[in-house]
């Protein structure tokens, strides 16, 4: 894992650094979409794999996200990043990582997704025979690990981050745009 974050952030650096050069003659809607495309896109490739992993890994993904909000708002070094990131309306990493794992899960409870995930994302009413009083709250099985890198799997992270959500987000009749502005709200809220 240490590779693939330190490669994520060698590449990230190379292109803020490509990147700076060309807003100088761009507007800030320009930078933001550039930066956008080239960075955010590797912040976001396998960012799955990013959940469980170490706060000093977390942090080098951040400083990544970090240096490319400063590069389109142009606040220095020294300034404090999270009203930055506020304004960009950027999730830190962690939360991002939480954020796309949750929408997925939506979506494959909405049948938007492939079926062979579904095995990992059953709801409790349809794992159990007997009726138990959480039937109503839309709460996902949570299945066993024998090891923390089986903690880190899907099958076991995504039960445990949707079952984390407050019962209004886990409701069925929320659209994908609803629930998206939802759980981003209730993530900045946090």
């Amino acid at each position: 894992m240490l590779q693939q974050v330190a490669s994520v952030c060698r590449s990230g650096y190379c292109q803020l650094r490509q990147l700076r050069q060309a807003i100088r003659c761009s507007s800030v809607d320009a930078t933001k979409t550039m930066v956008q495309a080239f960075i955010t896109s590797r912040l976001d490739s396998c960012n799955a794999l990013y959940y469980g992993i170490s706060n000093e890994l977390m942090r080098h993904l951040q400083s990544v996200q970090n240096a490319a909000a400063r590069l389109i708002t142009g606040t220095r070094r020294c300034d404090h990043i999270t009203p930055v990131l506020r304004q960009l309306h950027w999730l830190p990493v962690q939360q991002h990582v939480n954020f796309k794992i949750v929408t997925l899960v939506h979506r494959l409870l909405s049948g938007h997704i492939p079926s062979y995930l579904a095995d990992d994302c059953r709801l409790v009413t349809d794992a159990r025979v007997r009726r138990l009083r959480s039937a109503n709250t839309r709460t996902l099985a949570v299945g066993r690990t024998q090891s923390t890198f089986g903690d880190r799997t899907f099958a076991a992270v995504a039960p445990r981050l949707w079952n984390s959500l407050p019962p209004d987000l886990r409701q069925p009749g929320l659209s994908y745009g609803q629930f998206r502005h939802s759980l981003k709200t209730f993530l900045f809220g946090q």
